[in-house]
């Protein structure tokens, strides 16, 4: 009996699916617990080559110093499946769109380590936002390649039009909503309160844009096959979640306004949540975020996004299509 060839590009995408997913967790509780500067110098660790720095100084020390170090190795991780990734799909018979976005990810590692470097070096906060929006948009990178290289050479089901344009919405309505997030993540200590106020309104605007389309998605799909469909609903659940955990992630951060009145919304600098709960909430409302994202990408695929669709011409009065 002949044994099958694994397909490496899928088992290594799902496995990157997996690590991306656990590194942003990481990436999350630095920004929580304001670890990012906890180690001051890079590519080395406190003068130390990061990759032999004493387990004993950052496993049992402080625990800021345990977060950002652990986010500097778990993102070489990264970055060493993604190279794995790329050689598997170029070497292999994925499709041309799966290929062209395994070199995509190859870029935005890079550019996304880089930019981690720099956010230490520079310890800015304008660079540690773009850090902030590069992650969740290579994480969105990598789900599609995984979906792609997922269902080998056989073609999705192809939705409607407005399904694939909801779907395709939806992505970039559950990425924009993360750039907004990340501003008020990284908020600077003098910003005004005018520009909290309004960084605020165009982040509910955002959730209620991803809500609505999410909502539109479930109808969109339900005469779809049942894998959209499915992640239509998983998708509209996530939302519902998300929303909790940012009425939650507010009364962490910012506690709960007194009155309805301007006065209490007034913003005087950046409270970070360090109580466990709070981390929990505040941490776990970044990531679903992104979560929101994977699956939207999931589904735009599942849709039929990147198929083409094929031409129809009239013959003798009724539409033929020709691929």
């Amino acid at each position: 009996m002949q044994r099958s060839t694994p397909n490496w590009p899928r088992i290594i995408a799902g496995v990157l699916v997996v690590v991306t997913g656990l590194q942003l967790c990481s990436g999350a509780l630095v920004t929580t617990y304001d670890a990012a500067m906890a180690v001051d110098d890079w590519p080395t660790t406190r003068g130390h080559n990061m990759f032999l720095f004493p387990p004993a100084e950052w496993l049992y020390g402080p625990f800021d110093l345990l977060l950002e170090h652990g986010h500097r190795l778990w993102g070489t991780v990264v970055g060493m499946l993604t190279l794995a990734l790329a050689a598997a799909c170029w070497s292999g018979t994925t499709r041309p769109a799966a290929r062209s976005l395994a070199a995509a990810a190859v870029g935005l590692v890079i550019l996304q380590g880089l930019v981690g470097g720099f956010r230490v070096l520079l310890d800015d906060q304008t660079v540690a936002k773009v850090h902030a929006c590069a992650g969740p948009l290579f994480f969105a990178v990598v789900v599609a390649i995984a979906a792609l290289v997922r269902r080998g050479g056989a073609e999705p089901t192809v939705a409607s039009r407005f399904a694939v344009a909801t779907t395709i919405g939806l992505v970039v309505a559950a990425y924009l909503q993360l750039v907004a997030g990340a501003q008020l993540r990284h908020l600077d200590a003098g910003v005004a309160p005018s520009t909290f106020h309004a960084l605020v309104a165009t982040h509910l605007a955002g959730a209620a844009a991803v809500a609505a389309l999410a909502a539109v998605a479930v109808v969109a799909t339900r005469a779809a096959a049942p894998r959209p469909r499915r992640w239509s609903l998983v998708i509209l659940g996530l939302v519902g979640c998300q929303i909790g955990l940012g009425v939650g992630a507010w009364i962490a951060k910012y506690g709960v306004p007194s009155a309805l009145v301007p006065e209490s919304w007034r913003f005087s600098e950046p409270i970070v949540a360090r109580s466990g709960v709070g981390a929990a909430i505040v941490t776990g409302h970044a990531v679903l975020g992104m979560l929101i994202l994977g699956a939207a990408v999931a589904l735009a695929l599942a849709a039929g996004a990147l198929v083409r669709r094929p031409a129809t011409v009239a013959v003798g009065g009724r539409k033929e299509a020709f691929a």
